[in-house]
């Protein structure tokens, strides 16, 4: 059986600066705490907690300390929780990715130009959350053609439409079209990262010639997610797993060809390990 493994498939920039922020924090003497999972990628969280890493999972739990260093995950938090950290005398450590860092500038100044800021992307999700929190205006949160075909503006209005970084390309552009045909005054940033694109270029591309797809990220990754949509539309036997113990599949007996991607937070081990079980297993 051949296997294609994608070339960018695996760690980002903004993750792999990320990871490394926090392990270079340990042993410092301090304790470490990230304000919320660092990435989504259950095995490496485990692997920093084993090491002595908090976990921070609300804002409450932030300003119940009085001593540390919180790392700032890739993700990106809201103004108020820099502002709370400075309060609160502790050292702050910040490994937002920088493509999100861009788009928290563009957000709080275009908002403090008037304009209405429109985030397309998944409502919830923590790196929209800290997008929101720099609009000096509410934000609104579009992930869907009917979202987008609701929404009403004052007449006259300024928008601005940014993007979360993660999210599907071709989607983007369509949720895009409905503003400018519902004859808003747009001003778009795709803020879609580069690497995001490829990644997504290259699962349906190789997912569109081969007989299975093998998706690799955690459960709560967006990005994975995203891939698992792209490569499920051109292959129908698609599995999403999260490591090489998920890996129970009945391959089809005639799959000669199989396609292996990951998401921008799962680690090269567990892409190799998957990726050698597949070869020598099937």
């Amino acid at each position: 059986m051949e296997v294609i493994l994608a070339k960018s498939a695996g760690f980002c920039f903004g993750v792999r600066r990320a990871v490394e922020k926090v392990y270079e924090q340990i042993g410092c003497g301090k304790k470490i705490y990230t304000f919320g999972p660092i990435i989504h990628n259950e095995e490496v969280v485990r692997d920093l907690e084993e090491k002595g890493v908090g976990v921070i999972g609300t804002e409450k739990e932030l300003m119940a300390l009085s001593e540390g260093t919180v790392v700032i995950r890739s993700h990106g938090v809201p103004k108020r929780v820099y502002d709370m950290i400075e309060r609160r005398g502790l050292e702050c450590v910040d490994a937002t990715c920088p493509f999100v860092k861009r788009i928290h500038k563009i957000v709080e100044k275009e908002s403090g130009e008037g304009k209405q800021i429109i985030i397309i992307g998944n409502e919830g999700h923590p790196e929209v959350e800290g997008i929101m929190g720099w609009s000096k205006t509410p934000a609104v949160v579009v992930g869907s053609a009917l979202e987008a075909e609701n929404f009403v503006c004052n007449e006259g209005k300024l928008l601005c439409v940014v993007s979360q970084t993660t999210f599907n390309y071709n989607k983007f552009k369509e949720l895009v079209e409905i503003f400018h045909k519902k004859g808003y005054n747009v001003t778009v940033v795709n803020t879609i990262c580069n690497a995001t694109e490829e990644r997504q270029t290259q699962a349906r591309e190789i997912a569109g010639r081969v007989d299975a797809m093998i998706v690799i990220g955690g459960k709560h990754s967006s990005n994975t997610q995203k891939l698992y949509e792209i490569c499920k539309e051109r292959c129908a036997s698609t599995y999403f797993i999260q490591t090489l113990d998920d890996l129970h599949l009945e391959l089809p007996k005639t799959a000669a060809l199989v396609g292996i991607t990951a998401g921008a937070s799962t680690p090269n081990n567990i892409i190799e390990e998957v990726q050698n079980h597949v070869r020598i297993n099937f």
